[in-house]
């Protein structure tokens, strides 16, 4: 766990929650209790064809266990930076998780079908009518902003208590830097679903293209916030550095 903390707070970030709370316990939990809703099977195959079975899930869960814990890594850093258990974190964190058990089934759904499609996998028919083919890219995209979106809301309730918190000038620049990071998601969730409305529902499948501008967002935001950070370090008295300095 040390080493962890030790990860996250490396930008000079000081790391204001290294114990374990009850909040974070908590959050754990549904975490875990999510990961074991994505689960390829809880029985050991007995035939190859429940094997075979068994491996067209393993992408599906793979990618699904990615994003899970690309968020929940969200989570934890967050945490650990800013130790915050106030009620308004409490109710977004708790909104978090809402959304994010209920996110779990549409992805694995997703995701499955996309794994059934690139294998070349026959399935059963999956949707009904056309439309379906639509609603499903849009709970998708939904789904992904709310979450990105209860994330942006920690931050921004972390920048409205930076005083209370004695952020210091770094640490206040690195708090918008991850702030808009996360709002950079939001947008490309919501666009993902704007864009599932405007094409033929029979093509709303290629609105999860709009995906591939995450790696272009965060390349464009990182040329962007590095300058701001370089900046803030530059700026820093010797005395702030002392502080930074200090792993605890």
């Amino acid at each position: 766990m040390q080493a962890l903390n030790d990860h996250i707070g490396k930008d000079g970030f000081r790391l204001r929650g290294t114990a374990m709370s009850r909040v974070d316990g908590f959050s754990d939990v549904v975490f875990g209790f999510a990961l074991t809703l994505i689960v390829v099977s809880l029985e050991v195959p007995h035939t190859y064809d429940e094997l075979h079975a068994v491996l067209l899930g393993f992408l599906p869960f793979f990618l699904c266990f990615a994003v899970l814990i690309t968020v929940w890594w969200d989570h934890f850093s967050f945490f650990r930076r800013y130790g915050l258990h106030d009620a308004g974190t409490i109710f977004i964190n708790c909104t978090l998780l809402f959304t994010l058990l209920f996110y779990v089934y549409p992805l694995k759904f997703l995701f499955t079908l996309v794994a059934t499609q690139f294998s070349g996998h026959i399935g059963p028919q999956v949707f009904s009518n056309e439309l379906q083919n639509r609603e499903l890219m849009i709970l998708y995209g939904a789904g992904f902003a709310a979450i990105y979106f209860c994330l942006t809301a920690l931050y921004w309730n972390a920048w409205r208590q930076r005083s209370e918190l004695d952020l210091s000038p770094l640490e206040r620049t690195l708090t918008l830097t991850y702030l808009w990071d996360h709002v950079g998601f939001v947008v490309i969730g919501l666009l993902c679903c704007f864009v599932a409305r405007l094409l033929p529902p029979a093509e709303a499948g290629n609105a999860g293209w709009t995906l591939f501008l995450i790696p272009i967002w965060k390349t464009l935001h990182g040329f962007i916030s590095g300058k701001r950070v370089r900046a803030a370090r530059a700026q820093m008295t010797s005395e702030d550095s002392s502080t930074l300095s200090d792993p605890s």
